[in-house]
C-alpha cells in the first residue's frame, strides 16, 4: 500500500527511478523472453550425449572468458565449428533405431506447432457431429499465402497430462469418423487438404473396438479415394498401422528426413516373430521404415529435410522446409479437375507391390532378367511371345486349363455343388450387351428431343 492507501502494483517503477511507459513495458517483457540455454530437463538420446557434452563446455568457455574479461572467440568458434561437424557426422549415419528413436522424441513438433507455424490464420474445429470430439485429431482451416487447406492431424502430448489427454496420438474411432467430418467438408467447398501423420497406431482398446475401430478405419480408406480436392500428407513423427493410414490416403506422401512409417511397430513385429521384444532392433532394421527406404520402395514420394540435429533440436528452421515443400507439392495439382484428381490417387495406389523380380532357381533373378532381355524368343500357336520354348510350352498348358475349365463349366450337366461364376466384363458378349443399351438409349433421348415419338419396337431394331 502507498502513503496515501493506494494499492502499487509491485511491478510499478519504483521512486526515484525515472522511467518512461516503453521502458517499464520493455522490463516486464523480458521476463517473457524466449529461453537461451537448454533446459535440464529436455530429453536427451543415448547417441546425442557427446554432442550435448561438448555444447554444454562451449558455454562454460564462453561463461569464464566473460567473467574474466579474457578473448577466446578463436578457440570458441574452433570448438563450435567442430560440434557442427560432430553433429552432421552423427546424424548422417544413424541407424533405424536411432531414427526410430527421434521419431518419438517428445520435444518433436507436433501437428498444432507445425500448423500455427506455417499457417497466417487458423481456426480450430471440433466434433463428429455425433456428440463426441477426439483430442487426438486436430482439425480446421488454415491460410498459407493467401490460400486456405484444411488440415488434419494426430495430436501428441508435451508431458503425462496432456498425452493422458491426447490418449498418446491414438485415436478413436470417433475421432477418425470427425476426420472424415471435415474432409468431406473441405471437398465440398474446394479446399485442399493436408494432413499431419503422427500417432504410434489407433487406439486398441475395448471401448475402441466395440464403437467399430476398424470399420471407422476402413470408411475413411474407401472415401479419401472418392475425394475431388488434392489430398497432401505429410509423416511428421511415425505413422503406424492402419491408425496412419485413416488419414494418409493422399495425392502424395511426404515424410520427414527422421520419421518412420510402419505397418506394425519394431516392438509388436518382435514379439510376433521372434517372441520377444528384445530383438526390436533387427525388426526395426527388417521392416525397412525410414523416409530413405521408404521412397526408395515408392510408398512415400518426398522427403523433407530437416535441420542439421533434427526437428526436435531446431524446430524454428523445420517449419519453413515444411511450408515450402507443401506449397511445391500443391503447385503441382493447383489446375487439376476433380477427375484428374482422383485418377492420380487411384494411381500411386495401385501402383505399390508391382515388382520386376520373379522367382528363379538360385535366386539370381538379375542374370534371369538380363538373359530373358538378350533372348531372341519363340512364339505360341495363338502368337505370344516368350523367351524359350519352354516357356512358350507352360503358357500353352496355362491356356488349355483354363479353356478346359471353362468348357466344363458349359457342359457339365449335374454338380454336386455347382459353381456360380458371377458376371463380369471379361466374359462374352457383356460388353456388346452394355453398348447397345447405351447406343438405345442415346436414340430415344434424340427422339426425344426432337419431339417425335417412336414406339419401343422401333427404337430397338
Amino acid at each position: 500500500m502507498g502513503a496515501m492507501g493506494r494499492f502499487i502494483p509491485p511491478d510499478a517503477p519504483k521512486e526515484g527511478v525515472i522511467q518512461g511507459g516503453r521502458e517499464w513495458m520493455e522490463t516486464i517483457l523480458s521476463r517473457f523472453g524466449p529461453v537461451r540455454d537448454r533446459a535440464q530437463n529436455t530429453t536427451t538420446l543415448d547417441f546425442e550425449k557427446p554432442l550435448v557434452e561438448l555444447d554444454k563446455r562451449i558455454k562454460e568457455v564462453r561463461k569464464v572468458a566473460e567473467e574474466n574479461g579474457v578473448d577466446v572467440s578463436q578457440q570458441i568458434l574452433e570448438l563450435e565449428a567442430r560440434a557442427r561437424q560432430l553433429r552432421k557426422e552423427t546424424y548422417s549415419r544413424l541407424t533405424p533405431t536411432q531414427r526410430l528413436q527421434v521419431a518419438r522424441h517428445p520435444n518433436r513438433p507436433t501437428c498444432l506447432d507445425i500448423i500455427l507455424n506455417i499457417t497466417d490464420k487458423f481456426v480450430e474445429l471440433h466434433g463428429d457431429r455425433a456428440g463426441l470430439d477426439d483430442p487426438a485429431i486436430v482439425c480446421g482451416i488454415g491460410t498459407i499465402n493467401g490460400i486456405s487447406f484444411m488440415f488434419v492431424g494426430h495430436q501428441k502430448g508435451r508431458n503425462t497430462k496432456e498425452n493422458i489427454r491426447r490418449n498418446f496420438g491414438m485415436p478413436q474411432p470417433n475421432g477418425y469418423r470427425k476426420a472424415m467430418r471435415f474432409m468431406r467438408q473441405a471437398d465440398k467447398f474446394g479446399l485442399p487438404i493436408i494432413t499431419l501423420v503422427d500417432t504410434p497406431g489407433a487406439y486398441a482398446g475395448r471401448k475402441a473396438e466395440e464403437l467399430g475401430q476398424g470399420e471407422a478405419i476402413a470408411f475413411n480408406l474407401r472415401e479419401m479415394f472418392g475425394l475431388r480436392v488434392p489430398i497432401i500428407s505429410v509423416v511428421i513423427g511415425e505413422g503406424g498401422s492402419g491408425g496412419a493410414l485413416a488419414i494418409g490416403c493422399a495425392n502424395k506422401n511426404l515424410i520427414m528426413e527422421n520419421s518412420v512409417y510402419y505397418v506394425a511397430s519394431p516392438e509388436a513385429c518382435a514379439a510376433i516373430l521372434w517372441k520377444t521384444r528384445a530383438s526390436a532392433g533387427l525388426a526395426t532394421e527388417a521392416l525397412r521404415i525410414t523416409a530413405s527406404d521408404l521412397v526408395k520402395v515408392g510408398v512415400m514420394d518426398v522427403v523433407i529435410p530437416e535441420p542439421l540435429g533434427g526437428a526436435h533440436a531446431d524446430p524454428v528452421s523445420a517449419f519453413p522446409m515444411i511450408k515450402a515443400q507443401v506449397l511445391e507439392t500443391y503447385a503441382q495439382y493447383e489446375h487439376m479437375s476433380g477427375a484428374e484428381i482422383r485418377l492420380d490417387r487411384y494411381a500411386k495406389f495401385r501402383k505399390l507391390g508391382m515388382f520386376r523380380e520373379f522367382i528363379v532357381k538360385g535366386g539370381d533373378w538379375k542374370t534371369a532378367t538380363a538373359e530373358r532381355n538378350a533372348a531372341t524368343g519363340v512364339l505360341t500357336k495363338a502368337g505370344t511371345w516368350a523367351a524359350s520354348q519352354a516357356e512358350a510350352h507352360y503358357i500353352e498348358q496355362l491356356v488349355e486349363a483354363d479353356e478346359k475349365w471353362e468348357r466344363t463349366l458349359a457342359d457339365a450337366s449335374e454338380w454336386t455343388n455347382k459353381p456360380v461364376q458371377p458376371p463380369g466384363l471379361s466374359r462374352s458378349g457383356i460388353m456388346e450387351l452394355a453398348v447397345s443399351s447405351v447406343e438405345a438409349r442415346r436414340r430415344k433421348q434424340e427422339a426425344a428431343s426432337g419431339g417425335g415419338y417412336r414406339s419401343t419396337a422401333t427404337l430397338n431394331a
